[in-house]
This record gives C-alpha cells, sequence and structure tokens, in this order.
C-alpha cells in the first residue's frame, strides 16, 4: 500500500470473539483479521473521520483500533435453499457499521470491489449512504440484491452527524504585533516539556534559536510534526501570568484586552 502512494492512518485489529477452531489442533485458532485504513497519501488530510460520532457510538469512550466482534451467526447468516451458508464468509453488519459510520457522511458513496452476498451495500444503506458493488458469481449476486431490496428501515445512527468543530477567528499574528497588545521584542513561551522560547519580530514572525517563521511554522519545527496551531502552542506572559495566545486572541476579538 505505500509503495502505491497510500499512507496508513490506522490499521485495525479485527477481534472475533467466537472464532471458528482448529479442528486438526495443527496450529493455533486464528482469532483476529486486519483492517487498514489509508488516505491517499501522506500529507492529504480530506479524508473523513467522525471521531465524536464514534465516542458516541463507544458509550462516551474513544474508541480504539481493536474491535471485538464476533462471527456472523445466526438469523444473520444468510443461507441458501439447501440449508448452507450462502458465503462462506460473510462479514457481520456490526463491523461493516463501525466502517461505514466512522469514516463516511450521509450520502456519501460506499465501494465494495468484493461485494459477496452484499452486506457492506445493505449496512450502507441502512446507515443513509450510497453504494457500488462489485461481484462476479452470479449466485452471490442474485443474494445480495434480494438482501438489500428487502431493507426499508434506517438504522438510528443513520442521523447521527459528527459535531462540527468550533470555527475559531481568524485573526493574524501580526495584528496583535501592530495593536501592541504583544510588542516587538517580547517573548513567547513554550509548555516546560519543549522548553523553548521565541522572540517576536515586528513582522509578526518568531526568531527561535536559528529558525524564523510563523509561530504555527515554529511550533511544527520543536514538536517535529508537519504543522501545529500556533494559538494553541505559545504562551506569554501579562500581569506575570502565563496566558495561552488562543486565550489572548480570543480577548482581541471580544474586545476585552488589556494593554
Amino acid at each position: 500500500m505505500l509503495n502505491l502512494g497510500y499512507w496508513i492512518l490506522n490499521d485495525v485489529t479485527w477481534y472475533k470473539t467466537n472464532p471458528m477452531p482448529n479442528f486438526l489442533g495443527t496450529r493455533f485458532t486464528n482469532a483476529t483479521e486486519t483492517l487498514l485504513w489509508c488516505s491517499k497519501g501522506e500529507n492529504y488530510k480530506k479524508y473523513t473521520f467522525n471521531h465524536k460520532l464514534m465516542k458516541q457510538y463507544n458509550d462516551g469512550k474513544q474508541m480504539t483500533s481493536v474491535w471485538n466482534i464476533g462471527l456472523c451467526i445466526g438469523n444473520e447468516r444468510i443461507k441458501g435453499a439447501d440449508g448452507k451458508k450462502a458465503h462462506s464468509t460473510q462479514k457481520p453488519e456490526e463491523l461493516l457499521k463501525r466502517v461505514i459510520l466512522s469514516t463516511t457522511k450521509q450520502g456519501h458513496v460506499v465501494l465494495d470491489p468484493f461485494f459477496g452476498t452484499g452486506t457492506t451495500g445493505a449496512v450502507a444503506k441502512k446507515l443513509g449512504r450510497k453504494f457500488i458493488g462489485i461481484e462476479r458469481e452470479k449466485n452471490y449476486i442474485q443474494v445480495a440484491k434480494t438482501r438489500i431490496e428487502s431493507i426499508n428501515t434506517l438504522l438510528p445512527e443513520s442521523n447521527w452527524l459528527e459535531t462540527l468543530k468550533e470555527e475559531q477567528p481568524k485573526v493574524p499574528f501580526v495584528n496583535l504585533v501592530r495593536k501592541n497588545i504583544i510588542g516587538i521584542g517580547e517573548l513567547l513561551y513554550t509548555r516546560k516539556r519543549y522548553n523553548k522560547k521565541a522572540e517576536v519580530l515586528s513582522d509578526g514572525n518568531l526568531h527561535c534559536e536559528e529558525h524564523i517563521g510563523s509561530i504555527h511554522r515554529i511550533g511544527a519545527i520543536i514538536q517535529q510534526t508537519l504543522s501545529c496551531n500556533g494559538w494553541k502552542f505559545w504562551y506569554i506572559f501579562k500581569n506575570n501570568q502565563p496566558l495561552l495566545l488562543d486565550d489572548l486572541r480570543m480577548q482581541y476579538v471580544k474586545g476585552e484586552y488589556q494593554i
């Protein structure tokens, strides 16, 4: 996947709570499968992840990359006219429910190039998503069509929406310098774990050791990350007390700051 240019965001482990035993006793019972969640590239940031929605789905706790889900059994298992399994590896709907709910929004299109008996399409329809399924086995295609056409109700989660991040006011850092809210030559500080300080320049850039750049760029360099929200990274001392730049920005926006 990496050689093809994709970037692995997570490798999710599906832990099967009721795995099929190894009847020959020649090896361990296979109880897991791996799902790779990838973006189009290392710097591609436009993928969907419904973080808060999945916390709601997981009783308020952040969902981990280990999913405890049983194999498809009972009434969910589709059988043919002969009473045998219609598909040997039919996936449980709960597995696809987590995949689709976490990484798509209502109206999005889900592609499954190995459609089988249509679990992806069935769950997509129940969650208010569209789907495209590709399958070469005629028997599976007919089972999938019958299965999906019989669905006439949506799951409650189909109406769940990801809580949008609160939009931050657009304030150039240099505005605070021009208004003399932050003085030229004044020092900004990081948290103790980084133990860095930077001098504010007249153009709104920072000078930190051998680096010169914006509050965001210098913050990223210090953390050795691709990006940084400098407003939430740097502190300034006002009235001998540390004040997060983001709090100073909000004071400026509301007209509450004091020089």
